[in-house]
């Protein structure tokens, strides 16, 4: 056996050890048993005011946890209750343009799956670029595009996690997605329904990028999502995902955007996707309880 042979096993062996310690960690810190999930990404911090917070755990109280250094994005695990159901929030996310390997960006997904996480909720901000949509509108991801150039699933699989070769032809949950569409129209909000594609980021694109990303499929371009979907979808969760449209990104009509530019735009969306996602908990806390 070469080095190489020899030295993959064990650092799968060692990440596995590192996902259920952190596992162990949250479970000493809370009698919360959450089956439902949420990454609060860009436009959804709000909901963690929803949120009845029972137990507030900072990612570095986490063995092997990553910290989120972007500014917008806090770093701490809430449990506690959402419109009554039982939920375990990522407050902050990863992201690879930070200089975390796919491995680290969705630790805290394998940690929460590991912890009894069935359902994950994700929310994110995204460029759009099909022509009918626009800033502050919300979109339903039916599909996605990976063009980060990385996949979290590289390297030795843990067959107790999932397969080796786990099938994507339905990475968000349909069940779920017709769940938020009866519930945006309930409550009047507008929801476009299209493909994310993934980029590495952390730079916007250029005029020539975004007529390419339009060309292949994708409807709006982010930095996050995929990575964590992959890792969710191999260890058998259900996921559903929203993006919150920041910035119009038509290159005959490219205006220069700064981050300040997409989190307002992200808070004036805020209210909308907060109340999707409360809804959504809601309908599925009601179908547990039913089982």
């Amino acid at each position: 056996m070469t080095d190489a042979s020899n030295h993959a096993p064990l650092h799968a062996a060692a990440y596995r050890r590192q996902v259920e310690a952190a596992a162990e960690a949250i479970g000493e810190r809370t009698d919360l048993r959450p089956r439902l999930g949420i990454i609060l990404g860009t436009g959804l911090g709000a909901l963690a005011d929803e949120i009845d917070v029972a137990t507030s755990i900072p990612y570095d109280e986490l063995p092997g946890f990553p910290l989120s250094t972007v500014e917008s994005h806090h770093g701490r695990l809430l449990l506690g209750h959402l419109a009554g159901v039982p939920v375990v929030a990522m407050q902050g996310r990863m992201h690879l343009y930070e200089g975390y390997s796919p491995q680290e960006v969705t630790f805290p997904v394998r940690v929460l799956a590991t912890f009894g996480l069935e359902t994950l909720l994700i929310s994110n901000a995204a460029g759009g670029m099909n022509p009918q949509y626009r800033r502050g509108d919300l979109m339903l991801l039916t599909d996605h595009i990976n063009l980060q150039g990385l996949n979290p699933l590289v390297g030795p699989n843990v067959d107790a996690w999932g397969p080796r070769f786990p099938d994507m032809s339905a990475p968000y949950d349909e069940e779920l997605r017709r769940l938020a569409e009866e519930q945006a129209l309930a409550q009047g909000i507008k929801l476009q329904q299209g493909v994310y594609v993934a980029v590495v980021g952390p730079n916007l694109e250029t005029r020539a990028e975004y007529r390419f990303l339009r060309l292949i499929g994708a409807d709006v371009v982010g930095m996050s999502t995929v990575p964590e979907v992959i890792v969710a979808r191999h260890m058998g969760l259900r996921v559903l995902a929203l993006s919150v449209i920041t910035d119009e990104c038509f290159p005959d009509a490219l205006e220069e955007v700064s981050i300040e530019d997409v989190l307002a735009a992200a808070g004036e969306a805020e209210p909308k996707l907060t109340a999707i996602m409360k809804s959504v908990a809601a309908q599925i806390g009601e179908k547990e309880s039913v089982h």
